[in-house]
């Protein structure tokens, strides 16, 4: 276990750092990094303080959050299927931001579409605890988090339909794609704190994961408050993915891939797949990020579609490999 942590932090280390010197200027990699140091104005420096680095922070940081999130769910509900878009998040943050754009918020405040993105998520997390119930078991939220989704994608494809604007609707399609282009510090601190708070909830649900895999009725026995352990787990991944749906939009199979990949190394236990899970995703995200800038850079691929486009294969290399063991 220690040495697949090991492993996983030398690659996204190692990945972080290439994602500091690609780009579209040919610059040599130590003057990047020299530059990333420098006290001056050069341009050089703004580009690596400015916008190099924080898209490979936030790079981290998304990946991150969709990996621990995707591997939380899945432990909580004993379902591999499960992912940060079950319980509607994804969704209800891309509705604030849709509102955002509709409504001329993003344009007139810098950080409004966030801002509005994040409101959604907690709107949402708030609509899900009220349909589940205090005391509403894994059925219930699966279910209520299915309806806030699906609500919340008809309400983004009644505004894409009712939008007068072209201009609107290209920009929320595009959004909607997700991307970490022209993102700076801003963005960067925005997400940082709401990150930070929810990985530490998460990262707190190993041992009640665990307990988790022998049923419900067992955790209780052995002094788990499963009614504490839902809210820690709604409440961590609003914050989580909330923030980074935000920050860089909607990007998918991140949370639903990566533990998948990682579940054989870890074994069975739920617990020591969420650490794992959160530096795959940083990896990941990383590395479909710097494709994104070396793979047609003329053509602004999203980053989301790289994802989608590297998951979905994985994915079903996983299907067919399962089907073989059973076989």
């Amino acid at each position: 276990m220690s040495r697949l942590l090991a492993v996983l932090l030398a690659l996204a280390a190692a990945l972080f750092t290439v994602s500091l010197i690609v780009g579209p200027a040919a610059i040599g990699p130590l003057a990047s990094l020299q530059a990333l140091f420098a006290a001056g104005d050069t341009p050089l420096s703004l580009v690596m303080q400015e916008i190099r680095l924080p898209r490979a922070i936030l790079a981290t940081l998304v990946g991150a959050s969709l990996g621990l999130s995707g591997a939380a769910l899945q432990g909580y509900l004993r379902n591999p299927l499960a992912e940060p878009g079950l319980l509607g998040i994804s969704g209800s943050a891309a509705l604030g931001a849709v509102i955002a754009i509709q409504t001329g918020l993003a344009a007139t405040f810098p950080l409004g579409l966030p801002l509005s993105a994040l409101t959604g998520a907690f709107a949402g997390v708030l609509l899900i605890t009220l349909l589940a119930g205090r005391r509403g078991g894994t059925l219930s939220l699966i279910l209520a988090g299915i309806a806030i989704s699906a609500l919340a994608s008809a309400m983004v494809s009644l505004a894409l339909n009712l939008s007068p604007n072209p201009f609107a609707t290209s920009e929320i399609v595009f959004w909607m794609m997700g991307s970490l282009a022209d993102r700076s510090m801003q963005h960067v601190w925005l997400a940082l704190p709401f990150v930070m708070v929810g990985a530490a909830l998460l990262l707190t649900l190993g041992r009640p994961l665990d307990a988790i895999t022998l049923g419900e009725d067992a955790a209780e026995t052995l002094g788990m408050r499963l009614a504490r352990v839902r809210w820690q787990l709604i409440v961590g991944s609003a914050l989580v993915v909330g923030a980074s749906t935000a920050v860089a939009g909607t990007i998918g199979f991140v949370g639903l891939v990566v533990p998948h990949l990682l579940r054989p190394w870890v074994g069975a236990m739920p617990g020591r797949l969420l650490g794992a899970s959160a530096l795959g995703g940083a990896v990941m995200v990383l590395a479909a990020d710097i494709l994104v800038r070396r793979v047609l850079p003329e053509a602004d691929l999203k980053l989301g579609v790289i994802t989608a486009l590297i998951g979905a294969p994985l994915f079903l290399h996983l299907i067919y490999q399962t089907r073989q063991e059973l076989a």
